[in-house]
């Protein structure tokens, strides 16, 4: 299966598809950037243990990259929810990318002005546009907000401004692969028992390998969204360790990565 993500950039992965339909659709790299080991380079995440100050260039060098300037960043205080925001009701000065006062994982918007950003070391990113009206919504989904219905509700969000479910595209983007994602019972019993065979494999006693890029694709299909709507990226971010940080492959030290969306 071709990726739907272009690597012709060297910070940052971009959907070239989208972009000939008027959207920017991308995900950043830890390629070319200022951040010293175990940040190395492109860290986007202003949270972890990096000097602020070289997080900041980071960002400013991959907002000139996508020509997105920093002001225009909506970034949320991500939490793990399934709670979804839409920009268009919101304070902007809430939504500032090193200072978001929002807690939130998800967001929608039709104003060309908002940058939509989110940030990653192995949860999965969920990108939503609508061509014909000109909505787009951005979503943080590790395995709460997957099984807690976050896709659900941005498409909820998406409807109840006039989008209709036939225009939605939809994109699952790189993420922590099933092959090294292990999970115990505690998050095996939160997830519909008609999806196991899909998307666990057992791995030892107890404990189970969870794919979630195909449990966001069955929910996302159960929703109604047609399969040809629904594109999903085959990076890894534990096994390309060239381009991604990981949270489980780093053992918690490391970067992050930034999901963005924009009209």
């Amino acid at each position: 299966m071709a990726e739907i993500l272009d690597q012709n950039y060297t910070s940052y992965l971009l959907n070239s598809k989208w972009k000939e339909l008027g959207f920017t659709a991308g995900f950043s790299t830890r390629l070319n950037g200022y951040s010293n080991t175990p940040y190395n380079t492109m860290n986007v995440g202003i949270h972890v243990n990096d000097e602020v100050e070289n997080v900041l260039k980071n960002r400013q060098y991959i907002s000139e990259q996508i020509e997105q300037p920093l002001e225009q960043w909506c970034c949320l205080n991500q939490v793990h929810s399934t709670k979804v925001i839409d920009l268009t009701e919101t304070n902007h000065n809430e939504l500032s990318h090193d200072n978001p006062n929002i807690d939130a994982d998800g967001m929608i918007t039709n104003d060309p002005s908002h940058s939509l950003v989110t940030f990653y070391a192995d949860c999965v990113p969920l990108y939503f546009i609508a061509p014909e009206r000109g909505w787009i919504g951005l979503a943080h989904a590790g395995w709460k907000g997957t099984v807690g219905g976050i896709s659900h509700n941005v498409v909820e969000a998406l409807l109840s401004k006039g989008v209709q479910l036939e225009e939605l595209k939809v994109m699952i983007g790189p993420c922590i692969s099933q092959e090294h994602y292990e999970v115990d019972e505690r998050v095996i019993e939160q997830i519909p028992q008609k999806y196991y065979e899909k998307v666990l494999k057992p791995s030892h006693q107890g404990r189970y390998l969870l794919d979630l890029k195909m449990l966001n694709y069955l929910y996302l299909k159960d929703l109604g969204l047609s399969t040809s709507k629904i594109e999903t990226s085959q990076y890894c971010t534990y096994e390309d360790e060239q381009l991604f940080f990981s949270f489980r492959r780093d053992k918690g030290q490391t970067g992050r990565m930034m999901a963005m969306l924009s009209l």
